[in-house]
């Protein structure tokens, strides 16, 4: 049977696979600088939406952090400048620490996978960030803003999810350039975070921290890429079996 949308039976070919992820990834990171760097005071506003994302990930990681360790998430707030705060009851104060950082990272490099590789797992991607997000504005509740932009951008991210064909290119692009905004926020985004590390685990001064959350980062964004550019790779041919006799 011939299948659908390739020329005489063939499969796509690796290598066409390869050069459409890095053309995407070539053009987001492409949006990405060009506005941070280049775009003043309308590159801010149009990636405010990202800074809140980043920043509800952060949080989302430290309340992770509490939950899997035994611990009672609180509050989560997200502030209008993209600060953010989550108070917590009992866990591993250590876990919860990380998970800000490292807790983001990881989550975002997820989402750039699914959206690049796994488009069936799209959609429920979605519904868990949505889900993610309730769970955080009403049970968490703290402040009205926390609440208010996050419905709002659970709801943007449904009509583009859902109501759209660009629900892969919105979960690329939030997953890798929150993974970029973590890695280059690292001096002075979870400043805080790092001194209450220095001060729960006192091997190393918080700048050595500092170098070992980045390192870890990038593992997991150098394990995302090998991922991804593994499954583009040709299958071994398998060696013919002997007959025996």
């Amino acid at each position: 049977m011939t299948p659908p949308n390739t020329p005489n039976g063939m499969s796509p070919r690796p290598d066409s696979t390869r050069v459409g992820l890095i053309l995407r990834i070539a053009v987001m990171c492409a949006v990405y600088f060009g506005l941070s760097l280049y775009g003043g005071e309308v590159g801010r506003k149009l990636l405010y939406p990202i800074r809140i994302f980043v920043t509800f990930l952060h949080e989302f990681g430290h309340a992770a952090g509490a939950l899997i360790t035994g611990g009672e998430v609180v509050s989560v707030v997200i502030e209008q400048n993209g600060a953010g705060a989550t108070a917590t009851i009992d866990g591993s104060r250590a876990v919860i620490l990380m998970g800000g950082y490292l807790g983001s990272a990881l989550f975002g490099n997820i989402l750039f996978y699914i959206g690049a590789r796994a488009p069936r797992l799209v959609k429920p991607a979605l519904i868990v960030i949505i889900a993610a997000m309730a769970v955080t504005g009403i049970i968490w509740y703290w402040t009205v803003f926390t609440t208010f932009i996050l419905f709002v951008f659970s709801a943007a991210l449904f009509v583009l999810g859902f109501k759209t064909k660009f629900g892969r290119e919105i979960l690329m692009f939030l997953g890798l350039i929150s993974v970029i905004y973590i890695i280059q926020d690292t001096a002075s985004g979870p400043s805080s975070d790092l001194r209450a590390f220095e001060e729960e685990l006192r091997f190393f001064p918080a700048k050595v921290w500092m170098l070992i959350w980045l390192a870890l980062a990038l593992g997991l964004l150098a394990v995302n890429a090998r991922m991804l550019w593994g499954e583009g790779a040709p299958p071994k041919p398998r060696k013919k079996a002997k007959a025996v006799t």
